[in-house]
């Protein structure tokens, strides 16, 4: 029996549904039932690539009874406003990418914020999630992280991004690209130290899944030999240091910052996170006791 779905309007009604899918990042049985109910009702399918949706479909053992139109990063901005009308004409639209949740480095955004602004509802179709897998296998803290996408590719670019979450106390996940792994882990390791803990996912869920662990130089050392398949790493926060409280120290501090260009109001914000104390104490010290 398929899954029950949100009710589909009518056509001719004042707004549709665009349903951000899910889809398996390795085994097509890691597929909610669901995915297959909402693909087959659809009134439109945009995909990343009609290709793999073809056969995505045929492993669903499905029949597609809307139209299919191709929706990637080359044509996402063009495509975005014939979407929301169709969307405003009371059709189901199903977004999916070629794994996972669409928009989160994948095409989905620009189409869910014109949807959003149109007033269009806009749900989900919850599936297998690449960075919530390698975060739950990598062993390092869970309870606080953030997702930090791709790198940059130019290096001065990327190591200025890394350079901005030197000091970040959360796990961090990243997604990159096999060829450039090596390189990136090189970068981490130079940025954040040679034996920053870090976890190298591959091939998630597939035949060849492999979870390496060990120091960010160790991973860079291993990685350079070539890594093959989807990788997504994952690296542990920083410690947290004892930060020099002293008054003229936290003056200084200030200083120094509000020297390189930041607003004093800024840069004691960001004194106070790096000391753990609260803004109000910082600025006790900046404009009242100086």
């Amino acid at each position: 029996m398929s899954p029950d779905l949100p009710p589909t309007p009518e056509r001719g009604e004042a707004s549709g549904v665009l349903v951000l899918a899910g889809t398996p990042i390795g085994q097509v049985d890691d597929a909610p039932p669901r995915l297959a109910a909402e693909l087959a009702a659809a009134d439109v399918v945009a995909a990343e690539d009609t290709r793999r949706l073809r056969r995505l479909v045929g492993d669903l053992d499905i029949t597609l009874s809307g139209r299919v139109v191709s929706y990637f990063e080359g044509n996402e901005a063009a495509r975005t406003p014939a979407l929301v009308e169709a969307l405003q004409a009371g059709e189901r639209v199903v977004l999916v990418t070629d794994a996972g949740m669409p928009s989160v480095s994948d095409p989905g955004y620009r189409l869910v914020a014109a949807a959003v602004a149109a007033g269009v509802r806009v749900t989900a179709v919850p599936g297998p999630s690449a960075v919530l897998t390698a975060l739950a296998l990598s062993g390092l803290p869970v309870d606080r992280f953030c997702f930090e996408g791709f790198l940059p590719r130019k290096a001065g670019e990327r190591a200025r991004r890394l350079a901005e979450l030197a000091d970040e106390p959360r796990t961090m996940v990243f997604f990159e690209a096999p060829h450039r792994t090596a390189a990136a882990l090189e970068a981490l390791a130079e940025a954040f130290g040679a034996d920053r803990a870090g976890v190298v996912c591959r091939e998630l869920t597939k035949t060849y899944e492999e979870v390496r662990r060990g120091g960010l130089a160790e991973l860079a050392a291993w990685a350079a030999d070539g890594v093959r398949g989807e990788v997504t790493l994952v690296v542990a926060g920083a410690e947290p240091v004892a930060a020099d409280t002293d008054p003229t120290s936290l003056r200084a501090a200030v200083e120094a910052l509000v020297g390189e260009g930041m607003r004093t109001k800024e840069a004691i914000v960001e004194v106070a996170r790096r000391a753990g104390l609260p803004k109000r104490e910082v600025y006790q010290v900046v404009h009242v006791d100086g």
